[in-house]
C-alpha cells in the first residue's frame, strides 16, 4: 500500500506544505526529498565565507519544485537504508569561527613598551622609620620608630630568620594600613644580632633565651618612655610578647598574635632545629635550612600559591641573613618553655593564669602553625580573645595584607583606638594614596608617558635576577 504524502521512509523528508503552494512566503524549513550529498568542511567553509556563487531565487523555486516531485515519487517507491540528510556544514563553520589560517593577515605590534616597576624591596633604605640602638643587660637591640611620638605605640617583634623590614615593611606600607598607622607610632624591636647588615656575634656572647628576650622589652619601653602599647607579634616574636603581657599586663593594651605557638617544641620540631643550627653554624644557609624556613613561615605547596614571592624569600634567606646569629636565635626558640597559661573553665571567674588583656589570634589555612594557635586560643579567656583563620594562604602578612589590615582595623575599633571608617573614607584615601605614589613616580622619572601600551611584569618576580 503507497505510503501517504507527507510521511518519510527510510529517513527521507516529505514536506506538509500542499502541492502547489511553492511560492508562499512561509516555506518549509525542512528539504523534502532524498539526502543531499555532503560538499565536504571545505566547501562549507566557502559558503560561509561567501565564494560560492547561490543560485538565483527563481531558480530555488524550480529546484524546490523538481525536489517535491521527486519526493512523492521516493515515497511511493521507497528505498531501503536511507541515510539522514547532511546537516548544514555551512552554519556550522560560520558559528564556529572556522577560518582557514592561510586567509589571516599577519599583525604587527606598535607603540609597546616592556617596562620594568619597582621591584617588591626588602631594604631598609625604603624604609622611612628611624632606627635607634637600646642598650640592654643582656646585649643591644635595634628599634625602629616610624610615626609620630606622640601618639599611641604599637610595638613589633619578628619571626625567626626575618627583622622588622623583611617581616613588617610591606605590610605596614599598604594601602589600607597607612590609613590606620597614621594614628600610631610603630616601634620595630629587632632581636639581637637579627637586623639588616648585622655583624656576626662573637663566640663569647651568650644569646639570651625567650624569657630574657622578653625582658628587654622592659628596657626598649623605659627607653622610649612608653605608658602602654599594642602589641604585634608574628611566630617567635609573638611569643616573646605572651611572656612580656604576662610579667606586666599593666603596660600592654591589646595583643595581636600570628601563629603563636604557647607550648614547649615537640620532638620533631626539637630535632629539625637542632640540625639547623648546626648546618647554619658550620656550612651555612644550606638547602636543608632554606626548605626548613620556607616551610615555617609559608608552609607545604608554596610554589603553586604564589611563584613570585616564594623566589623572593628565598633569595632574601640566602644573601641577606647571617647564618650564626640565625642560628643562635633559632637555639633560644628552640630551648622555650610552656607558657603555663590555661582558660579557667568558669566564665564568671577571672584566672590570673591567662592573658588579661584582648587578643586576636590570626593564622593561615595553609600555615603549619594551625594547630598550635587552635591551642592557643583553648588557652586564652574567651570573653576577650578570638580566633581568625585566614584561607588560601600560610604567610598571612604578605599574602593576604587586605584581609589581616581589615581584622586589625576592626579589633582596634572595638578597643576604641580606631575611629570606624566608612566604605567611602576608605575609598577616597586609597585614591588619594594611589595619587601620592603616581606624582612620586613622575618626580622621580621626570616625564609622564601617555599613549604607551605598558607590558609590566609582576613588580615580585623582577627581584630575582
Amino acid at each position: 500500500m503507497p505510503a501517504p504524502v507527507g510521511a518519510s521512509s527510510g529517513g527521507a523528508y516529505a514536506s506538509l506544505e500542499p502541492l502547489g503552494a511553492g511560492d508562499n512566503v512561509y516555506r518549509p524549513t525542512t528539504v523534502p526529498g532524498g539526502p543531499t550529498p555532503s560538499t565536504g568542511l571545505f566547501e562549507g567553509v566557502k559558503k560561509a565565507l561567501g565564494l560560492v556563487k547561490e543560485p538565483l531565487l527563481g531558480q530555488v523555486g524550480d529546484e524546490r519544485r523538481g525536489h517535491l516531485t521527486a519526493s512523492r515519487t521516493e515515497v511511493e517507491n521507497p528505498i531501503p537504508n536511507r541515510k539522514m540528510p547532511a546537516s548544514g556544514i555551512a552554519e556550522e563553520a560560520a558559528l564556529l569561527g572556522t577560518v582557514p589560517s592561510d586567509s589571516m593577515d599577519d599583525v604587527e605590534l606598535k607603540n609597546i613598551k616592556l617596562q620594568f616597576p619597582h621591584a617588591r624591596s626588602m631594604s631598609r633604605e625604603d624604609s622611612n622609620a628611624q632606627e635607634e640602638l637600646v642598650e640592654t643587660d643582656r646585649g643591644n637591640v635595634v628599634v625602629a620608630v616610624q610615626g609620630n611620638r606622640n601618639k599611641p605605640a604599637i610595638l613589633t617583634y619578628h619571626d625567626l630568620g626575618l627583622n622588622y623590614v623583611s617581616n613588617f615593611q610591606a605590610f605596614f606600607n599598604y594601602i589600607d594600613m597607612r590609613a590606620l598607622i597614621e594614628n600610631f607610632c610603630i616601634y620595630h624591636v629587632n632581636a639581637p644580632g637579627q637586623e639588616e647588615g648585622a655583624q656576626t656575634l662573637p663566640e663569647e656572647f651568650v644569646y639570651p633565651s625567650m624569657d630574657e628576650l622578653a625582658d628587654q622589652l622592659a628596657h626598649v619601653v623605659r627607653h622610649f618612655n612608653l605608658k602602654q602599647f599594642i602589641g604585634f607579634g608574628v611566630g617567635a616574636g609573638a611569643n616573646i610578647l605572651c611572656r612580656y603581657t604576662l610579667n606586666h599586663p599593666e603596660m600592654v593594651s591589646a595583643l595581636c598574635l600570628i601563629n603563636c605557638v604557647s607550648t614547649q617544641p615537640g620532638w620533631i620540631e626539637w630535632g629539625y632545629q637542632k640540625l639547623n643550627t648546626r648546618y647554619l653554624r658550620s656550612k651555612g644557609m644550606t638547602q636543608g635550612v632554606l626548605d626548613y624556613l620556607m616551610w615555617h613561615h609559608f608552609g607545604r605547596n608554596t610554589e603553586e600559591r604564589n611563584h613570585d614571592l616564594v623566589q623572593v624569600y628565598k633569595s632574601y634567606f640566602e644573601r641577606n641573613v647571617n647564618p650564626t646569629n640565625l642560628a643562635l636565635f633559632i637555639d633560644s626558640y628552640v630551648k622555650r618553655t610552656d607558657l603555663n597559661i590555661q582558660r579557667d573553665p568558669d566564665p564568671n571567674r577571672k584566672n590570673a593564669s591567662t592573658l588579661k588583656v584582648p587578643v586576636i589570634n590570626i593564622t593561615g589555612a595553609m600555615s603549619p602553625h594551625a594547630d598550635d594557635t587552635v591551642t592557643f586560643n583553648g588557652r586564652l579567656d574567651p570573653t576577650n580573645s578570638s580566633w581568625m583563620k585566614i584561607s588560601d594562604c600560610g604567610m598571612v602578612l604578605e599574602e593576604q595584607p587586605g584581609k589581616v589590615s581589615e581584622a586589625f582595623r576592626l579589633f582596634l575599633q572595638g578597643e576604641g583606638y580606631v575611629a570606624p571608617l566608612s566604605p567611602v573614607k576608605m575609598a577616597l584615601f586609597r585614591k588619594h594614596s594611589l595619587e601620592e605614589l603616581f606624582r612620586a613616580r613622575i618626580y622621580t622619572t621626570g616625564q609622564c608617558q601617555q599613549g604607551i601600551i605598558n607590558i609590566t611584569e609582576n613588580p615580585i618576580s623582577a627581584v630575582v635576577c
